[in-house]
Protein backbone atom coordinates (compact mmCIF):
# COMPACT_ATOMS: atom_id res chain seq x y z
CA UNK A 1 0.00 0.00 0.00
CA UNK A 2 2.82 2.40 0.92
CA UNK A 3 4.57 1.68 -2.36
CA UNK A 4 1.37 2.46 -4.25
CA UNK A 5 0.92 5.79 -2.42
CA UNK A 6 4.56 6.69 -3.08
CA UNK A 7 4.11 5.85 -6.77
CA UNK A 8 1.01 8.06 -6.99
CA UNK A 9 2.80 10.95 -5.31
CA UNK A 10 5.73 10.57 -7.70
CA UNK A 11 3.38 10.42 -10.67
CA UNK A 12 1.54 13.57 -9.58
CA UNK A 13 4.85 15.38 -9.02
CA UNK A 14 6.09 14.46 -12.50
CA UNK A 15 2.76 15.47 -14.05
CA UNK A 16 3.00 18.85 -12.32
CA UNK A 17 6.60 19.29 -13.48
CA UNK A 18 5.72 18.54 -17.10
CA UNK A 19 2.73 20.91 -16.94
CA UNK A 20 4.94 23.75 -15.71
CA UNK A 21 7.56 23.07 -18.35
CA UNK A 22 4.87 23.12 -21.02
CA UNK A 23 3.46 26.41 -19.68
CA UNK A 24 6.93 27.95 -19.57
CA UNK A 25 7.61 26.94 -23.17
CA UNK A 26 4.31 28.41 -24.38
CA UNK A 27 4.95 31.71 -22.61
CA UNK A 28 8.52 31.84 -23.90
CA UNK A 29 7.54 31.21 -27.52
CA UNK A 30 4.78 33.84 -27.43
CA UNK A 31 7.11 36.34 -25.78
CA UNK A 32 9.77 35.67 -28.42
CA UNK A 33 7.18 36.13 -31.16
CA UNK A 34 6.15 39.52 -29.76
CA UNK A 35 9.83 40.44 -29.47
CA UNK A 36 10.43 39.64 -33.15
CA UNK A 37 7.52 41.86 -34.16
CA UNK A 38 8.56 44.76 -31.96
CA UNK A 39 12.22 44.47 -32.98
CA UNK A 40 11.21 44.59 -36.64
CA UNK A 41 9.20 47.74 -35.91
CA UNK A 42 12.27 49.29 -34.26
CA UNK A 43 14.51 48.47 -37.20
CA UNK A 44 12.02 49.53 -39.87
CA UNK A 45 11.18 52.81 -38.10
CA UNK A 46 14.85 53.79 -38.02
CA UNK A 47 15.09 53.12 -41.75
CA UNK A 48 11.77 54.73 -42.73
CA UNK A 49 12.53 58.17 -41.26
CA UNK A 50 15.81 58.25 -43.18
CA UNK A 51 14.64 56.65 -46.43
CA UNK A 52 11.32 58.46 -46.86
CA UNK A 53 11.21 61.75 -44.91
CA UNK A 54 8.79 63.13 -47.52
CA UNK A 55 6.15 60.59 -46.37
CA UNK A 56 6.20 61.65 -42.72
CA UNK A 57 3.17 63.97 -43.02
CA UNK A 58 1.10 61.19 -44.62
CA UNK A 59 1.93 58.60 -41.96
CA UNK A 60 -0.83 57.45 -39.59
CA UNK A 61 0.75 54.36 -38.14
CA UNK A 62 2.88 51.26 -38.49
CA UNK A 63 2.72 47.61 -37.49
CA UNK A 64 4.59 44.34 -37.91
CA UNK A 65 3.33 40.84 -38.56
CA UNK A 66 4.61 37.36 -39.21
CA UNK A 67 4.97 36.80 -42.95
CA UNK A 68 6.22 33.73 -44.82
CA UNK A 69 8.06 31.28 -42.59
CA UNK A 70 9.91 33.25 -39.93
CA UNK A 71 10.02 36.42 -41.99
CA UNK A 72 8.51 39.52 -40.41
CA UNK A 73 6.96 42.37 -42.42
CA UNK A 74 6.63 45.93 -41.14
CA UNK A 75 4.29 48.33 -42.90
CA UNK A 76 3.86 52.08 -42.62
CA UNK A 77 0.38 53.18 -43.62
CA UNK A 78 -1.81 56.20 -44.23
CA UNK A 79 -5.56 56.52 -43.60
CA UNK A 80 -5.91 59.77 -45.53
CA UNK A 81 -8.19 59.36 -48.52
CA UNK A 82 -8.49 55.62 -47.91
CA UNK A 83 -6.13 53.08 -46.41
CA UNK A 84 -2.86 52.68 -48.28
CA UNK A 85 0.56 51.28 -47.50
CA UNK A 86 3.40 53.78 -47.79
CA UNK A 87 6.23 51.26 -47.41
CA UNK A 88 6.84 47.61 -46.56
CA UNK A 89 10.02 46.26 -45.00
CA UNK A 90 10.60 42.52 -44.75
CA UNK A 91 13.13 40.99 -42.37
CA UNK A 92 14.36 37.41 -42.33
CA UNK A 93 16.35 37.86 -39.13
CA UNK A 94 15.38 40.71 -36.81
CA UNK A 95 18.78 40.62 -35.09
CA UNK A 96 20.10 42.46 -38.15
CA UNK A 97 18.81 45.89 -39.08
CA UNK A 98 18.95 45.46 -42.85
CA UNK A 99 15.75 44.11 -44.47
CA UNK A 100 15.72 41.53 -47.22
CA UNK A 101 13.29 43.68 -49.23
CA UNK A 102 11.68 47.13 -49.30
CA UNK A 103 8.50 47.78 -51.28
CA UNK A 104 6.91 51.17 -51.99
CA UNK A 105 5.17 50.19 -55.22
CA UNK A 106 2.15 48.27 -53.87
CA UNK A 107 0.06 50.70 -51.81
CA UNK A 108 -2.99 48.44 -51.53
CA UNK A 109 -2.96 46.60 -48.18
CA UNK A 110 -3.42 42.84 -48.17
CA UNK A 111 -6.40 41.33 -46.36
CA UNK A 112 -4.13 40.46 -43.44
CA UNK A 113 -2.82 44.01 -43.31
CA UNK A 114 -6.33 45.47 -43.47
CA UNK A 115 -7.38 43.45 -40.45
CA UNK A 116 -4.32 44.41 -38.45
CA UNK A 117 -4.78 48.10 -39.32
CA UNK A 118 -8.40 47.93 -38.13
CA UNK A 119 -7.35 46.41 -34.80
CA UNK A 120 -4.61 48.97 -34.28
CA UNK A 121 -6.92 51.86 -35.25
CA UNK A 122 -9.62 50.70 -32.84
CA UNK A 123 -7.07 50.31 -30.06
CA UNK A 124 -5.72 53.81 -30.72
CA UNK A 125 -9.28 55.15 -30.39
CA UNK A 126 -9.71 53.37 -27.04
CA UNK A 127 -6.45 54.90 -25.81
CA UNK A 128 -7.41 58.38 -26.94
CA UNK A 129 -10.88 58.32 -25.40
CA UNK A 130 -10.10 56.21 -22.30
CA UNK A 131 -13.61 56.94 -21.07
CA UNK A 132 -13.41 54.47 -18.18
CA UNK A 133 -9.80 55.42 -17.32
CA UNK A 134 -8.77 51.83 -17.80
CA UNK A 135 -5.40 52.82 -19.28
CA UNK A 136 -2.71 54.68 -17.33
CA UNK A 137 -0.19 57.06 -18.86
CA UNK A 138 3.19 58.18 -17.51
CA UNK A 139 5.57 61.00 -18.34
CA UNK A 140 8.45 60.24 -20.71
CA UNK A 141 6.80 57.07 -21.97
CA UNK A 142 4.86 55.94 -25.04
CA UNK A 143 2.39 53.13 -25.61
CA UNK A 144 3.52 50.56 -28.17
CA UNK A 145 0.81 48.50 -29.86
CA UNK A 146 1.35 44.99 -31.22
CA UNK A 147 -1.70 43.55 -33.02
CA UNK A 148 -1.64 39.77 -33.46
CA UNK A 149 -4.06 37.69 -35.51
CA UNK A 150 -3.93 33.90 -35.50
CA UNK A 151 -6.43 31.31 -36.77
CA UNK A 152 -7.92 31.13 -33.26
CA UNK A 153 -7.71 34.65 -31.82
CA UNK A 154 -7.29 38.38 -32.39
CA UNK A 155 -5.39 40.38 -29.82
CA UNK A 156 -3.59 43.66 -29.39
CA UNK A 157 -0.79 43.84 -26.82
CA UNK A 158 0.08 47.24 -25.37
CA UNK A 159 3.54 47.83 -23.87
CA UNK A 160 4.81 50.97 -22.20
CA UNK A 161 8.15 52.04 -23.63
CA UNK A 162 10.59 54.68 -22.33
CA UNK A 163 11.33 57.93 -24.11
CA UNK A 164 14.58 58.23 -22.16
CA UNK A 165 17.65 55.98 -22.23
CA UNK A 166 19.08 53.93 -19.39
CA UNK A 167 15.92 52.26 -18.10
CA UNK A 168 13.82 49.20 -18.84
CA UNK A 169 10.10 49.52 -18.17
CA UNK A 170 7.99 46.55 -17.10
CA UNK A 171 4.29 46.79 -16.34
CA UNK A 172 1.53 49.18 -17.34
CA UNK A 173 0.84 46.68 -20.10
CA UNK A 174 -2.44 45.35 -21.43
CA UNK A 175 -3.97 42.85 -23.81
CA UNK A 176 -7.19 43.48 -25.73
CA UNK A 177 -9.15 40.61 -27.27
CA UNK A 178 -11.42 41.05 -30.30
CA UNK A 179 -13.97 38.74 -31.92
CA UNK A 180 -14.26 37.70 -35.56
CA UNK A 181 -16.07 40.96 -36.34
CA UNK A 182 -13.17 42.94 -34.85
CA UNK A 183 -15.32 43.97 -31.88
CA UNK A 184 -13.68 44.36 -28.49
CA UNK A 185 -14.79 41.55 -26.16
CA UNK A 186 -12.19 41.68 -23.38
CA UNK A 187 -9.48 43.93 -22.00
CA UNK A 188 -6.97 42.95 -19.34
CA UNK A 189 -4.32 44.66 -17.26
CA UNK A 190 -1.25 42.46 -16.99
CA UNK A 191 0.36 44.47 -14.16
CA UNK A 192 -1.03 46.94 -11.62
CA UNK A 193 1.91 49.33 -11.78
CA UNK A 194 4.86 50.48 -13.89
CA UNK A 195 8.29 49.21 -12.86
CA UNK A 196 11.46 51.05 -13.87
CA UNK A 197 14.78 49.16 -13.74
CA UNK A 198 18.16 50.74 -14.64
CA UNK A 199 19.61 48.99 -17.68
CA UNK A 200 23.12 49.33 -16.27
CA UNK A 201 24.22 48.92 -12.68
CA UNK A 202 24.47 52.34 -11.06
CA UNK A 203 26.59 51.31 -8.05
CA UNK A 204 30.17 51.03 -9.22
CA UNK A 205 31.97 47.90 -8.18
CA UNK A 206 28.76 46.00 -7.50
CA UNK A 207 27.98 43.20 -9.91
CA UNK A 208 24.29 42.54 -10.48
CA UNK A 209 23.48 39.09 -11.82
CA UNK A 210 19.70 39.24 -11.69
CA UNK A 211 16.78 41.58 -11.10
CA UNK A 212 13.25 40.80 -9.97
CA UNK A 213 9.73 42.05 -9.42
CA UNK A 214 6.57 40.57 -7.93
CA UNK A 215 3.25 39.76 -9.56
CA UNK A 216 -0.23 40.19 -8.16
CA UNK A 217 -2.30 39.92 -11.34
CA UNK A 218 -0.55 37.19 -13.34
CA UNK A 219 0.61 33.85 -11.85
CA UNK A 220 3.66 33.65 -14.14
CA UNK A 221 5.99 36.00 -15.97
CA UNK A 222 3.90 37.59 -18.70
CA UNK A 223 4.65 37.38 -22.41
CA UNK A 224 5.02 41.18 -22.37
CA UNK A 225 7.72 40.89 -19.67
CA UNK A 226 9.54 38.33 -21.81
CA UNK A 227 9.18 40.48 -24.93
CA UNK A 228 10.55 43.60 -23.24
CA UNK A 229 13.44 41.86 -21.50
CA UNK A 230 14.56 40.13 -24.70
CA UNK A 231 14.26 43.40 -26.62
CA UNK A 232 16.69 45.10 -24.25
CA UNK A 233 18.95 42.12 -23.42
CA UNK A 234 21.95 43.55 -25.32
CA UNK A 235 21.75 46.78 -23.31
CA UNK A 236 21.61 45.15 -19.86
CA UNK A 237 24.39 44.45 -17.39
CA UNK A 238 22.41 41.56 -15.84
CA UNK A 239 21.44 38.26 -17.43
CA UNK A 240 18.55 36.96 -15.34
CA UNK A 241 15.16 38.28 -14.30
CA UNK A 242 12.90 36.72 -11.68
CA UNK A 243 9.15 37.22 -11.24
CA UNK A 244 7.68 36.19 -7.89
CA UNK A 245 3.97 35.38 -7.98
CA UNK A 246 1.59 34.17 -5.29
CA UNK A 247 2.25 30.49 -6.05
CA UNK A 248 5.03 30.35 -8.65
CA UNK A 249 8.40 31.87 -9.44
CA UNK A 250 9.38 32.47 -13.08
CA UNK A 251 13.07 32.76 -13.99
CA UNK A 252 14.10 34.12 -17.41
CA UNK A 253 17.69 33.51 -18.46
CA UNK A 254 18.41 36.27 -20.96
CA UNK A 255 21.68 34.80 -22.20
CA UNK A 256 20.22 31.39 -23.10
CA UNK A 257 16.67 32.70 -23.63
CA UNK A 258 15.15 30.02 -21.42
CA UNK A 259 12.26 30.25 -18.95
CA UNK A 260 11.79 28.14 -15.84
CA UNK A 261 8.73 28.03 -13.58
CA UNK A 262 9.03 26.71 -10.02
CA UNK A 263 6.55 26.43 -7.13
CA UNK A 264 7.14 29.34 -4.73
CA UNK A 265 7.94 27.02 -1.81
CA UNK A 266 10.57 25.21 -3.91
CA UNK A 267 12.26 28.46 -4.87
CA UNK A 268 12.17 29.72 -1.26
CA UNK A 269 13.80 26.50 -0.07
CA UNK A 270 16.50 26.77 -2.75
CA UNK A 271 17.14 30.39 -1.78
CA UNK A 272 17.29 29.45 1.90
CA UNK A 273 19.73 26.59 1.27
CA UNK A 274 21.95 28.86 -0.81
CA UNK A 275 21.98 31.49 1.96
CA UNK A 276 22.78 28.97 4.68
CA UNK A 277 25.66 27.59 2.66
Amino acid sequence: MKKRIFFLILLLANTFLYAQQDEAQKLLEEGKSLCRLEKASWNASDLFVVDYPQLKDSLNGYLSYQAEGKNVTTIFYSLKGGTKVLARYQFSDISYQLPISVDIHHPQPTEQEKELIILRTKTNHLLETNSDRFFSFYNNTSMNLIPVVTPTEKKVYLLTGPKVTGVVLLGNDYVLTFNKKNELIKKEKLHNTLISIPSKELNKGKEVISTMHSHVVSPYMTVTDICTLLLYKNYLSWTEHIVIGKKYVSILNLKDETLSILPLETWEKMASDKTSN
